[in-house]
Order: C-alpha cells, then structure tokens, then sequence
C-alpha cells in the first residue's frame, strides 16, 4: 500500500534532531497509522531497527522479567531473538501494542540514562494501560498523540502539494473569498473526507478504486474492533456501560438537542454510574467530549458544568458508518445528509478543532434559546464558532457579541456550505477551513489576519 504522509513525519524528523531526545511515545487510537508511520521513519533514519508487538508476540512480555535497565532488557531479548542486533548508536527499539505490557514504560528512564539506542513506544491507550505507563516513566519521555488523518492530509493523500493548505489560508487571512472553481472543488474533496473519515485504510481503499466501494464494509469492521476493544479491556458492569454509550452517540447527536443524555442510554441510568465511562472513551480516543461551559468567558479550562457534555467521535467517518443502512446508502450514492446533516457537519468540525489542539467546549443558557456550537480563542479574546447546516443568521452568536454582558467576546467565526465574508463582526468561512482556524487564530494575533475591520465594538 502506497504511504500516505501524515504530521507525525515532521514531528519523528524533528525528535530525531534533538540531540536531547528522550523515550517517545506515540499514543492514540488503533488503525490512525500510528505503525506504519513509525516504521517507516525507522527505516529512513537508522541501520538497525528492534521492533516488538506486545500482542502479536506475547512471549517478549517476560523482557522485564530480570530486571528493568537496559542491558537487562536487551539481554532478554537477545534469549528469546538471537537474531536481533543492538549496535550503539544506531539502533532504535520500537516497542508495539504497549498497552498488553504496560511495565515496559519503566524501562524508559534507564534507556534514557543509558543513551545507547533510541526508543519509540506505540500503542492504543485503553483503560488503566496509559495511567500506569505515565506513573511508570513520568520524566522520562516524550508524548505524541496521533489521530486519524485531518482535511489536510486527506487533501495530501489525494495528490495535492504542502503549498494547498498555505493558499486557504491566505484566502482567510485576506478576507477574500475562493473562486468558484476553488469552491466547487475543496467543498466537493470535503464531503468526500465527511464520508470517509480519516481513517488511512479507509482512505488508501477509495484513492485507489476511485469509489467508495468497500469502504463502508471497513469502516464497520473498524466499529466491530472498537467493541470488542472495549470487551477485552474493560470488565465488569462497566463493559455494558461503556459499550451503550458507544452505541448510543448517533442517535443522540442526529436529535435538535445533541446534548447527550445519560438517561437515554438506558432505563434508570444515572451520570454517577457513567462518569467513569465516559472518561474511558476519551482517554481511549475513541470519542471527542465537548463540554457546557458554566459562562462564556476566559478561562475555559475548568469553567464547565461536568454533568452536561456532548459526545463525538474522534472520526467522523465511524459515525457515517453507524448510521443505518438507508441513511449510510445515501450519503455515499446522492450525498444526500438528510436527518443526519447538522449532526455529521458539527461532528467534523468538533474533530477538527480537537485535532487541531483545541479543548472543546460548548455553551447553552438555562431557560432560554441561546446556545453556541464551540468556543476558541485568541490571545485575548474569547471567539464563539458556529456551525450552520443550513441557512441562517447565528442569532446565538450576534447576541453574544452584541451583549455588555460578555466583554471578552468580540466578534466570532460561522462556519457554512458558502464562501468566505464578514458581517456584524461575524467572519463566515467554508466548512472545508475547520482545520485552519487555529492558524488563523494566530495570524490574527500576529497581526497578520485582521478577520474583521474593527473587532471593538
């Protein structure tokens, strides 16, 4: 299978250049390329490579068995390999699967006092597994959270230069709108994306067929393997809990009120007994959880209510395949979103903005209409985000920026199916820009991206 380039090249190019390099653990859901994109940075950069897959070879688990510095380890190795070499300084470890043999994330201290050989750590962060690889080598290491691909490297894959997403974001910077032949193709590649997903299997089957024949068989295979994750790592009652509120992310995102309702999951349910569930499916990135804040304002971190909460996929392309069959037939053959259109627009643009760094939050004012999609912000500012599946005004955001009653909002961003434009203190961009917003974001504090004539009011 041809390789699809992913962020995660520059970041393994950058770590390999520090000459202060410590233990890299690359953590993140299974099948976003997490493997391929390790072994194939291994390959380009050393002589030798060590690579191990706790699962697929449990009998490497017993490498701490005597001990946990380095010579111990590579010692245990070579028993149970003769055939793998350890040449200093050029050798790197690659350690799969981590999360079937938690304890060897002690052994990342020692290496990296050791020096001799560089260790990449790779694995599906599922349960307790990552709360004891962290309390094992905190100090020690280097974190890197992968995801399914993102609209730029969706855009990547399909045959477009580095310099395509410089030129979007040169459009937004300037505030000048796209033509229609821009229009017509970014928005046309983008439903394709909202489709498929980010998945690079997913992606790798439909660029080279040409259609999206057997995709959807993959994607839900794909859904298969993440309940049975969740049965293999999880036990007890916890194991149903975990299990239905997976399953019940699409028909409470398709409802007007996408705020996700524990009493819906199951009779008698209550948020005391699911709150660790929850937490369960982020920590896993199975799934993205945008929370109520208590009031719009800075800072966000901490100012949310805990019991009010939506739920996303981390891939929007696991939703689509969620959907029933009538529904999933539909959007592939006639791009037709019907019910599922404000849910799957929203859900692409909460997997941007988190891919893209951001927490995510929302707001909804008790007794009354307004309510806000998300939130970001700039250095100084607190910006609403609004994602509109359908024409409209943003009435919740203009009453925002129109009100004395939130000072740190000034103006916010409308994402909609059209071109780029400004209103009101409104900045309207194409769907097809999420992922650009926190670019954006930081031109605008740079001063290089007005957005708006005058964001003061």
């Amino acid at each position: 299978m041809t390789y699809l380039k992913r962020h995660a090249d520059d970041f393994l190019g950058a770590w390999k250049s520090d000459p202060h390099r410590l233990p890299l653990i690359v953590k993140g859901p299974r099948q976003v390329g997490k493997t391929e994109t390790i072994r194939r940075f291994a390959r380009a950069h050393y002589a030798n490579v060590v690579e191990i897959n706790f699962v697929e070879e449990p009998k490497y688990r017993a490498i701490t068995a005597d001990g946990y510095g380095a010579d111990a380890v590579v010692r245990s190795i070579s028993l149970i390999d003769p055939s793998k070499r350890f040449l200093p300084g050029e050798t790197l470890l690659f350690f799969d699967e981590i999360q079937a043999h938690p304890d060897i994330a002690t052994t990342l201290k020692f290496f990296a006092i050791d020096g001799r050989f560089d260790v990449i750590c790779s694995g599906s962060m599922l349960g307790i597994g990552y709360r004891r690889i962290e309390s094992n080598s905190v100090g020690y290491k280097t974190d890197y959270e992968m995801y399914s691909m993102d609209f730029e490297e969706y855009l990547w894959a399909r045959g477009y230069g580095e310099d395509t997403a410089d030129g979007m974001l040169a459009h937004l910077c300037e505030a000048r709108p796209f033509s229609q032949v821009e229009m017509s193709t970014f928005s046309s590649l983008f439903l394709d994306y909202c489709v498929l997903g980010g998945m690079p299997a997913v992606v790798a089957s439909s660029i080279r067929t040409g259609t999206f024949e057997g995709t959807l068989r993959m994607q839900r295979q794909l859904i298969v393997d993440y309940q049975e994750d969740i049965r293999k790592y999880v036990e007890g009652l916890d194991q149903a809990r975990i299990l239905n509120v997976f399953n019940h992310i699409p028909v409470q995102l398709a409802k007007e009120n996408k705020k996700f309702q524990i009493s819906k999951v199951a009779r008698g349910a209550r948020f005391r007994d699911y709150r660790g569930c929850v937490e369960w499916l982020e920590s896993s990135g199975m799934v993205n959880v945008c929370r109520c804040l208590s009031y719009p304002e800075l800072p966000l971190k901490g100012n949310y209510d805990e019991n009010k909460f939506k739920l996303y996929f981390g891939d929007t392309g696991l939703f689509v395949a969620m959907l029933d069959d009538e529904a999933s037939d539909d959007l592939r053959a006639n791009r037709n979103l019907g019910v599922y259109k404000g849910a799957l627009y929203e859900s692409i643009a909460a997997e941007a903005l988190h891919k893209s760094g951001y927490g995510l939050y929302y707001y909804k004012k008790e007794d009354s209409t307004l309510e806000q999609d998300f939130f970001v912000r700039t250095h100084e500012w607190l910006v609403p985000v609004e994602v509109k599946a359908r024409k409209g005004t943003a009435k919740s955001m203009r009453t925002l920026i129109a009100s004395d009653s939130y000072p740190e909002i000034r103006f916010g961003v409308k994402l909609h199916a059209g071109n780029i434009g400004s209103s009101e203190h409104v900045f309207t961009a194409p769907y097809f820009t999420t992922f650009l917003l926190r670019r954006l974001l930081r031109e605008y504090d740079a001063g290089r991206a007005p957005l708006l004539d005058d964001p003061e009011r």
